[in-house]
């Protein structure tokens, strides 16, 4: 898979109530998508995720960071509860593709050319990648 093209310039965005703000540098002009049960119940549907060479976060202050698994943290605005970001631990470790998709609700398809693993497939993945599910 060839890696999607780079946004020439940053791109920034905030919390609902402006505490956190974020910047992505040379930000991939693609979306990473997951429909995992967590991921639904975290922001109501799927999430989705952008990446770049480069993140500055300013209002560390309000950041309030939830271990939601073995490998991965979500991260949320403490003041207003918006959804920030969701980051593996282990680093390196990334997705470019939907992931639990036999998990999602039938009323949504992402309208997008991607490799798509079911539960099954991810957790397979994952497991021979290291990971415990205990």
């Amino acid at each position: 898979m060839s890696e999607a093209p780079r946004l020439a310039e940053p791109v920034t965005g905030h919390c609902l109530c402006g505490a956190v703000t974020i910047t992505v540098t040379a930000m991939q002009a693609e979306v990473d998508v997951c429909h995992c049960a967590m991921c639904q119940r975290w922001g109501g549907a799927f999430f989705a995720g952008v990446k770049g060479e480069g993140v500055t976060v300013a209002g560390e202050e309000a950041i309030t960071a939830y271990r939601s698994s073995e490998w991965a943290e979500r991260a949320f605005c403490g003041t207003c509860g918006s959804n920030l970001w969701y980051g593996f631990l282990p680093p390196g470790f990334g997705i470019e593709r939907q992931i639990f998709v036999d998990e999602k609700p039938d009323w949504y398809d992402i309208a997008q050319d991607s490799p798509m693993m079911t539960a099954e497939q991810t957790v397979a993945e994952a497991m021979a990648a290291g990971f415990s599910f205990d």
